[in-house]
């Protein structure tokens, strides 16, 4: 009970510094893919949250702070369904504190919030198209999940450089996905925003919940058959 108790908090940790910093980075330097550095900083900023997470939290819970994380390791026989719950709850309370934090310190500073919501997801970049929504989100977080698996295969050894990959592999999710749908890949970090920022936001979070949890399931029995087919090479 007091290790789930530890995983908790960490996961907490975790997802409220992934929306505070990655969602507050948008919202100061904006995210318009014509602007160039604020969408390449907001990349970055997500992506180093996961570097130093990694490094911090994960020696803890392994640093999911992503639903569509931990569903991808839960189908892939490495953690147990009642611990799968406690992450999810921990990973969604940690994004909407994030989210709260972010609205409280804009709020009272009068600050600009160059992305008019709290840097929530949405649909803009795809023309208000929900099918085009899911299956970015489907797509992105699929391949996300399925490079995390493999980097953190203990079959593989990849020593401890496994937080830059995934941090940097964020970064690249990021990139292509910022334009479109303002990158989710993550259930969590999107439900935290949507709730303070409403309308729009809130209408269209089904897609940033769905999208990515699905992408997250099927990397699981992909990762599972590509490892094998690996090992029977090596063989």
């Amino acid at each position: 009970m007091v290790n789930s108790i530890k995983k908790a908090v960490a996961e907490f940790i975790g997802t409220f510094t992934l929306v505070l910093v990655g969602c507050g980075t948008a919202m100061l330097v904006g995210c318009d893919s014509q602007a160039g550095s604020g969408y390449i900083l907001t990349a970055f900023a997500f992506g180093l949250v996961i570097v130093g997470m990694a490094y911090c939290v994960g020696n803890s819970s392994g640093c999911h702070i992503n639903p569509a994380v931990s569903l991808g390791v839960l189908l892939s026989g490495r953690m147990k369904l009642n611990e799968f719950f406690i992450y999810i709850f921990a990973q969604i309370i940690g994004a909407v504190a994030g989210a709260a934090v972010l609205k409280l310190i804009w709020s009272f500073g009068g600050i600009e919030d160059k992305t008019g919501g709290i840097g929530s997801n949405g649909l803009a970049g795809v023309g208000g198209n929900a099918i085009c929504g899911l299956i970015v989100e489907f797509i992105l977080t699929f391949l996300f999940v399925l490079i995390i698996l493999g980097v953190t295969d203990s079959k593989f050894n990849h020593g401890s450089f496994g937080g830059l990959i995934i941090g940097l592999s964020l970064v690249m999710i990021h990139i292509i996905g910022i334009g479109l749908t303002g990158t989710s890949v993550n259930p969590a970090r999107s439900i935290g925003p949507a709730i303070f920022a409403g309308g729009d936001a809130l209408a269209s979070l089904w897609v940033f919940i769905v999208g990515p949890l699905a992408g997250g399931a099927l990397a699981a029995p992909v990762y599972k058959y590509i490892s094998t087919m690996k090992e029977e090479f090596k063989v």
